[in-house]
């Protein structure tokens, strides 16, 4: 089964569903996914910044990450 397929089968059996909690549970799963792609494209987003900032000498010595940690922690 292709993906146009399959939408038109999960389309058809939705327009059919009448159980509320049925729905509700697809609905959850379906948001779940998009949310999945949403945090993978932020967390990519990060990694490249990060790349960035390593290649252009913007780090930290472990000396500053420790005072920095220790301020945080107070």
């Amino acid at each position: 089964m292709d993906t146009i397929a399959i939408k038109s089968q999960l389309q058809k059996m939705i327009d059919e569903q009448d159980d509320i909690n049925v729905l509700r549970a697809i609905y959850t799963l379906l948001q779940k996914t998009s949310l999945n792609s949403v945090l993978i494209t932020k967390l990519t987003n990060r990694a490249k910044k990060a790349e960035e900032d390593i290649a252009e000498g913007r780090i930290f010595t472990k000396e500053e990450i420790i005072r920095r940690t220790n301020r945080i922690g107070r």
